[in-house]
């Protein structure tokens, strides 16, 4: 549960981490990766089978015609290497990453 909550707080509000926005996504065009963004916000599709272990940290939408994916990686502070502990804030960063389907 503490994962999940990290994880809204960063997708909803932007707290607790970074957006990285692929080439891809900004080749859209600004008022695509808006709605892109704004889309990930609101995103409440969370089910057993697109998140079987609730921690929120995976999405697919659809923009204008143009699948995106998000997801949610837990890194050091660093940015090096993975997380010791992605429920520690003070030793993870969180990176969300909005990327085209095909940029995957």
């Amino acid at each position: 549960r503490q994962v999940r909550d990290l994880n809204d707080a960063l997708r909803t509000s932007f707290f607790g981490g970074r957006w990285i926005l692929t080439t891809g996504v900004l080749a859209l065009g600004a008022p695509i990766a808006t709605k892109a963004v704004r889309s990930i916000q609101a995103f409440d599709g969370f089910t057993p089978d697109n998140d079987p272990y609730g921690e929120h940290d995976f999405g697919s939408i659809v923009v204008e015609g143009h699948t995106l994916f998000w997801k949610i990686d837990y890194l050091d502070k660093q940015l090096e290497y993975g997380s010791p502990d992605p429920t520690n804030p003070e030793v993870t960063e969180r990176v969300l990453t909005l990327m085209l389907a095909s940029e995957y």
